[in-house]
C-alpha cells in the first residue's frame, strides 16, 4: 500500500459501512465526500460489485479511484513532494545525534521529528552509491562495481536502465537536481537533463574547488597526464556553461539554487528535488565563521571540516524553511542520506565503527540516514527504525511507496520500504550485497584466495554480503581501523589481522564494531554467505572501467568539463 492509496476500511469497519450504507441509495455514479479524507472524491457505482472499477479523473484533487463493494479507497489530493538531500562523505560520527562534538540542529530536528535509520548502508565511494540510488540496483548489475567514475573516463549509468527520475517524471511530478552529479557525463546522454531531470545545476565530476569551482582531474590511478592538460571549472545551468560564480561559496550556491526551484515551482504538480550537496567532501574549505565554535580542535583539518557541518546543517534548514514559505511542507517527504563514510584524512569521523570511506567494513557503508517531513505517520514520528535497508530500496520506497507509481516491469534490487518504516514493522529486506570487484588488486601481490566452492570466484577478490545478522568480507576490504574522534580522550583498539587475511566473519548485530572475526568457528556461515556471493558474481555485469580518455582535456572544451563523445 502507497502513501497514495490507502484503505479506509471493509465493509465491517464503521467508515467503510457508513459509505456503503448511503451508496445504497444513491443512483449510479453518483459522488460523496469520504469522511476520512476531505481532500478526495469518492464515485460509487451500484451495478458492479466484485469487479475492480477504475475512473480515470480530470479534477485536480484526485488522480485515481477504485471502488468495491466491500472496500472503499481514498487518494490523497496530490502525490507529495519528496526532497532527497544528499550528503558527500559524512561521517556516521559527525551528526549531533549520534553523540558528535558538531553540532547539527537542524538535522537532529529534523530527525527527531521523523525516523532515524540505524540499520541503513549506503556504499563505500561516490558513484556506486548515486548509481544505486538513481537506478535502485547493485552496482553489480550496472557495471559499475570497480571504482568511481573519473574525469577522464567515458562510463556512465546503462542506456537501458530507467532513474528514479524519470520514473517519478511519468507520474506527472517536476523533477529536479542540484549540486553534483558524478555518473559520467562523457556523452550528454549521460548528463542528468536526459537521465529524467527537468533541471540541472551544478557540477558533472566527483569534487571541486568551493569558490573557483575547479576540478582537476588528474587522479585517476595510471593516468599519464599530457603536457597540455589544463584544469577545468566544473558548474552548469543544464548544458549551459556558468563561470561568473567564482568566489562564491559552493554550499551556498546550492542553497540558493535550490531554494530558486522551490519558489519557482509549479504547484500543480508534486516535486522532486534531489540536492546532491557538496558538502562536505573535500577540499577542506569553509568560510571562517563556521568554524569559529571549532576552533577548540587540535586537528585542524577536523575544524575546518566542523566548520563545513555547520554550513550544510543551515543550508537544510534554508532548504526547509524555503518548502514552508512556498506552502509545500504539509506535503513534502524529506530523505537525508550520506553517500558513504567518512574520509578520516579529511575531517571525517565514523566512531565507534571500524574503517571508513573507500573500505567494506561497517566505517565506510553503515551510513547517516533519516526520512522526515509531515507526512510521515504520527504513530512512527520520534522513533528509530532498525531494520536492514540500503541505498538501492530509495528508488522502490519513493516511486512505489510514496508517489504512488509502478516497478513491477523494472528487475530492482531494492526493496518498497515505505510501509515498513510508516509502520515499524519488519525489513522485506533480508540480505545486502555490498559489493563484488573483480578488479581490486590486493595490497600484497603474493596473496591468494581460497575457492571454497566450485566456480571463479574464491576469497582473495573483493566483495562483502550481509544475510540476516551475518557479515561476510573478501579480499582487501581497506583500512580497518577504529578511529576515535581526534577531539575526544578514547583510545581505539588497534586491529591485529595478519596481512595475508583474505576472509571474516561477524554477526553484526551483537558485534556491530567488527571486533570478533567467527570465520573459524562458524565455516556453516561462512558456506552459506559464500554461496550467496558466489550467486551474485555469476550474475554480475562485466565491468565497465574503461581507460582515460585524452579528449576530456579541458583545454579543448574551453577549459570546462564537457562531454567530448558527439554520438546521440
Amino acid at each position: 500500500m502507497s502513501l497514495q492509496q490507502n484503505t479506509t476500511g471493509s465493509a465491517s469497519s464503521s467508515g467503510a459501512a457508513s459509505v456503503s450504507a448511503r451508496s445504497n441509495q444513491r443512483s449510479l455514479g453518483s459522488i460523496v465526500q469520504c469522511k476520512h479524507c476531505k481532500g478526495c472524491i469518492i464515485i460509487i457505482d451500484l451495478k458492479i460489485y466484485f469487479t475492480k472499477v477504475v475512473y480515470e479523473m480530470t479534477y485536480c484533487l484526485t488522480y485515481l479511484l477504485l471502488a468495491l463493494s466491500s472496500h472503499v479507497y481514498h487518494v490523497i489530493a496530490k502525490p507529495p513532494n519528496i526532497v532527497f538531500i544528499l550528503a558527500d562523505d559524512y561521517g556516521f560520527h559527525d551528526i549531533g545525534y549520534h553523540g558528535s562534538a558538531i553540532k547539527t540542529p537542524v538535522l537532529d530536528q529534523l530527525a527527531a521529528e521523523g525516523v532515524k535509520l540505524e540499520n541503513y548502508y549506503v556504499q563505500p565511494i561516490c558513484s556506486p552509491t548515486r548509481s544505486q540510488l538513481m537506478t535502485g540496483k547493485y552496482q553489480i548489475h550496472t557495471g559499475l562495481q570497480h571504482s568511481i567514475i573519473w574525469c577522464p573516463q567515458t562510463s556512465c549509468l546503462p542506456d537501458n536502465d530507467v532513474t528514479i527520475a524519470q520514473r517519478l517524471k511519468s507520474l506527472g511530478y517536476s523533477t529536479h537536481i542540484v549540486g553534483k552529479w558524478h555518473i559520467g557525463f562523457a556523452r550528454k546522454k549521460c548528463w542528468p537533463t536526459r537521465k529524467g531531470f527537468d533541471s540541472f545545476f551544478g557540477y558533472l565530476t566527483g569534487q571541486a574547488d568551493y569558490y573557483t569551482h575547479v576540478q582537476e582531474g588528474v587522479s585517476m590511478p595510471g593516468f599519464d597526464v599530457p603536457k597540455d592538460w589544463h584544469y577545468g571549472v566544473d558548474m552548469r545551468d543544464n548544458d549551459k556553461a556558468v563561470k561568473s560564480l567564482n568566489g562564491t561559496y559552493g554550499t551556498f550556491i546550492f542553497a540558493d539554487k535550490a531554494h530558486d526551484v522551490i519558489m519557482n515551482h509549479n504547484v500543480s504538480k508534486p516535486l522532486f528535488l534531489y540536492m546532491a550537496l557538496q558538502a562536505v567532501h573535500a577540499p577542506l574549505q569553509v568560510p571562517d565563521h563556521y568554524k569559529m565554535p571549532y576552533a577548540y580542535m587540535k586537528d585542524s583539518n577536523r575544524s575546518t571540516y566542523a566548520g563545513m557541518v555547520a554550513s550544510m546543517d543551515e543550508a537544510v534548514g534554508n532548504l526547509t524553511q524555503s518548502l514552508k514559505k512556498r506552502g509545500l511542507w504539509e506535503n513534502t517527504i524529506v530523505v537525508f542520506s550520506t553517500d558513504n563514510g567518512g574520509e578520516i584524512h579529511q575531517g571525517g569521523n565514523n566512531w565507534p565503527l571500524r574503517g571508513w570511506k573507500h573500505s567494506l567494513w561497517e566505517g565506510g557503508i553503515h551510513g547517516v540516514g533519516f526520512i522526515s517531513g509531515p507526512l510521515v505517520p504520527k504513530k512512527v514520528q520520534g522513533s528509530v527504525y532498525n531494520g536492514l535497508m540500503h541505498v538501492s530500496d530509495w528508488f522502490p520506497t519513493l516511486v512505489e511507496g510514496v508517489a504512488g507509481g509502478e516497478i513491477h516491469d523494472l528487475k530492482l534490487d531494492g526493496h518498497n520500504m515505505w510501509k515498513s518504516i510508516s509502520e515499524g514493522i519488519a525489513s522485506p529486506r533480508k540480505e545486502i550485497l555490498h559489493n563484488i570487484d573483480p578488479l581490486q588488486p590486493q595490497p600484497y601481490p603474493k596473496i591468494s584466495g581460497k575457492q571454497l566452492a566450485s566456480g571463479t570466484f574464491d576469497t582473495s577478490i573483493r566483495s562483502a554480503i550481509r544475510v540476516g545478522d551475518w557479515k561476510l568480507i573478501t579480499g582487501d576490504p581497506g583500512n580497518s581501523s577504529w578511529i576515535a574522534p581526534p577531539e575526544s580522550d578514547i583510545k581505539a583498539p588497534i586491529p591485529t589481522d595478519p596481512k595475508d587475511k583474505t576472509l571474516w566473519l561477524f554477526n553484526i548485530i551483537d558485534d556491530p564494531y567488527e571486533y570478533n572475526d567467527l570465520s573459524e568457528l562458524r565455516p556453516d556461515i561462512v558456506n552459506e554467505l559464500y554461496q550467496r556471493l558466489v550467486f551474485y558474481a555469476n550474475g554480475s555485469l562485466p565491468v565497465n572501467f574503461p581507460p582515460p580518455d585524452v579528449r576530456a582535456n579541458p583545454a579543448l572544451h574551453d577549459d570546462m568539463w564537457s562531454d567530448w563523445i558527439y554520438d546521440e
